[in-house]
């Protein structure tokens, strides 16, 4: 039986090489729906990866309070809005279960180093009594200098900032001229994973506050740690529960102006917007295989009809309707597993030179994903479906009749 298929396998690559234009033609279509799959999934499953580790690395304790609504918290992050007063932060600390409260703030600024004059991002955070706080949940490390001392001019700086922002690059050390006031770079910061973070300048709140003119005790957002043993989801309502009384006294609303979210949260939103991301991208792609499952079923059937009095003599000769079929079988199927090959590599390639040039030039640090089910996925679904459109004319062309078969070409 193995020999047998051995033999029909020889076969159907014989009669492929032999009509090789078409053959290639027919492959290049499974190549192109294969390679666009493989690449979107690729780097769509890349970012995904990369947004739940940065979501991982900020532990399971940790709660974000910003201005906006529940149901989007990323859009008063990005358009701003309500701040978080003093009575609001004083609210969220005296909340049980409430370890840990760090007030941030951020503003585009105009900053000079040496002779270049450049608007760039400068956020405020307590560097010094949230140092342990910013290391451990946030993942911030330093790959030169030191951490800022207490009371005195000192900034970090974001690994690009270093690198790439100015023309010079940026050494710890060095003077940054920020709205007409000096200050000495201590330390400069690894990768945070985000082009506006590396980018950025941090200084303490204080200092921030004192140099944009922004009301002490007050914060854009606020970074919640809580106590490992509470339930994250629990304290937020709690959390929500304490700003609404502050809003009762101070407005006499209970409307909330704030989203208070957890890591789990922001994980969930993301893998929702994901799931629908990739559903479009295996809806549209597989449009394209379709169209090249298609385009084999039309070489198939072409091939039958070139080849009736070649069906007729192999029948004439002892050939089973199963080997007829199976020949046909094996050249639809050699057809869909040659493109998904193509396509697999392509789309690979692909996804990794965007890869190469996003750590470079990157809007959003990510790696595509190369794991070995997209590969297998590639490959399988582009064999499934060359054998799938390859059972009709298979059918056909095994149904000949010797004697009409050769009758016709006579």
């Amino acid at each position: 039986m193995v020999n047998n298929f051995s033999e029909y396998f020889k076969i159907a690559a014989r009669n492929l090489k032999m009509r090789s234009l078409r053959s290639w033609l027919t492959v290049l279509g499974i190549i192109i729906g294969v390679f666009l799959i493989i690449s979107l999934l690729s780097l769509s499953e890349g970012i995904k990866e990369t947004i739940n580790r940065q979501m991982m690395s900020l532990g399971g304790n940790m709660i974000f309070v910003m201005p906006g609504d529940d149901s989007n918290p990323l859009a008063g992050m990005m358009f701003g809005g309500d701040k978080l007063e003093a009575r609001d932060l004083d609210a969220i600390r005296r909340t049980e279960g409430v370890k840990t409260v760090l007030g941030a703030s951020y503003q585009s600024i105009n900053v000079r180093y040496n002779t270049e004059n450049k608007a760039l991002t400068v956020e405020g955070f307590p560097l010094v009594e949230g140092a342990d706080v910013l290391r451990k949940f946030q993942g911030w490390s330093l790959s030169s200098g030191r951490w800022p001392s207490a009371s005195r001019r000192e900034v970090v700086v974001g690994m690009q900032f270093g690198r790439d922002i100015f023309n010079a690059p940026v050494q710890p050390g060095d003077q940054l001229i920020i709205k007409g006031k000096k200050y000495t770079v201590a330390g400069i910061l690894n990768s945070l994973g985000a082009k506006d973070d590396d980018s950025a300048i941090f200084m303490d709140i204080a200092e921030f506050q004192d140099l944009t003119g922004q009301q002490r005790g007050t914060a854009q957002i606020a970074m919640v740690q809580i106590d490992e043993a509470m339930d994250p989801n629990l304290i937020a309502e709690k959390i929500k529960d304490s700003l609404r009384r502050v809003q009762r006294r101070a407005y006499g609303s209970d409307d909330l102006h704030f989203a208070v979210i957890t890591a789990e949260k922001v994980n969930d939103i993301v893998g929702g917007v994901m799931a629908v991301i990739q559903f479009a991208i295996l809806a549209f792609a597989g449009i394209a295989i379709l169209v090249g499952g298609i385009g084999i079923t039309n070489t198939m059937y072409t091939s039958v009809r070139e080849r009736t009095r070649e069906i007729g003599i192999m029948k004439a000769i002892g050939a089973t309707n199963g080997a007829i079929m199976s020949i046909f079988l094996f050249e639809a199927s050699i057809i869909g597993f040659g493109g998904g090959i193509g396509g697999t590599v392509l789309g690979l390639g692909l996804a990794a030179i965007i890869q190469a040039y996003g750590q470079v030039h990157p809007l959003f640090y990510f790696t595509a994903s190369f794991s070995p089910w997209i590969v297998i996925f590639g490959l399988g679904f582009s064999f499934f479906v060359g054998c799938l459109s390859g059972i009709l004319p298979a059918r056909q062309a095994a149904k000949l009749r010797p004697i009409e078969a050769l009758r016709k070409y006579e």
